[in-house]
């Protein structure tokens, strides 16, 4: 203690006298406990690193939303440029009313290699109905396959069941979406592959009353055995939220009108009466 004391004093004292004597001190100690030091730095740096590392993942976490935000406005903007230009071509056009959904949380999914489906948390109390079509963010998911009180199962477009008549654009091709258990599921049945190219939009035809036309689904892909797939625009791996569109359908004509016509079986001859032939004329007496 009185060893410890007379230190402390000693390193108090301001003096240039016992400046060097402190100068003195520190080089002839310092060098013998380099050892001692070596493994305080490297746990420092190991600290640094640690937080360097955190820091990066974070700012990779950050990166990965704003590019899940850009793919959701990109495709916002790609579906609002093509309504714009079918309406300055057909402004008389009457468009069919917004869908409305109901957003649910996916609490579960089916964890079997052969069946591709997930569970949420939304159901019949809900208005959720069988057949409806479920998106993400972006796009198109699968269909509801299976309702209850407060659950529904959706189907996903990879599900060996799942099959979807689809429109590839921009040639406007007809085909059939087929799950396979994989992560880009099969075209097929398309009406000419020729016309169809690698980054081609897919999306949903409307064909059958089955789903809402226009939803995207993705891009047109070309496998490893030359088939050609789609890549899903919908994040798979992040499936948390989903949105499940209130899709009635089309409405069905089950009578047939009758002919457009005059009940009379002669036309009004005010409208048409400078094309019909006048009659002739009695000659008097």
């Amino acid at each position: 203690m009185f060893a410890l004391l007379s230190l402390l004093l000693v390193w108090r004292i301001d003096n240039p006298r016992v400046e060097r004597i402190r100068t003195e001190l520190i080089d002839a100690t310092l060098p013998k406990f380099e050892w001692a030091l070596v493994p305080v730095s490297s746990f420092m740096r190991m600290v640094g690193d640690f937080q360097s590392y955190r820091n990066i993942y974070e700012q990779n976490q950050q990166l990965r939303r704003e590019l899940q935000q850009m793919k959701e406005w990109k495709e916002a903007a790609i579906q609002l440029e093509q309504k714009n230009a079918r309406l300055l071509d057909l402004n008389n056009v009457r468009l069919d009313p917004k869908l409305t959904y109901v957003t649910g949380r996916v609490v579960a999914d089916s964890g079997s290699p052969f069946r591709q489906s997930v569970l949420m948390n939304i159901g019949t109390r809900d208005g959720v109905r069988d057949g409806w079509a479920a998106i993400d963010g972006i796009g198109l998911v699968g269909r509801v396959s299976g309702v209850g009180t407060e659950t529904s199962r959706v189907i996903l477009l990879n599900d060996p069941a799942s099959a979807v008549p689809v429109t590839i654009q921009p040639s406007g091709q007809k085909a059939m979406l087929i799950g396979d258990n994989s992560n880009f599921p099969l075209i097929d049945f398309i009406e000419s592959s020729d016309d169809v190219r690698p980054g081609d939009r897919v999306i949903t035809s409307g064909d059958g009353d089955v789903f809402p036309a226009d939803l995207l689904i993705g891009q047109v892909a070309q496998g490893a055995d030359r088939r050609l797939r789609v890549h899903l625009a919908a994040d798979y791996e992040r499936l948390e939220f989903l949105r499940v569109l209130r899709h009635r359908g089309q409405e069905r004509i089950d009578e047939n009108g009758g002919l457009v016509g005059w009940p009379d079986p002669e036309p009004p001859r005010e409208m048409f009466g400078p094309f019909l032939p006048q009659p002739e004329a009695k000659a008097d007496g």
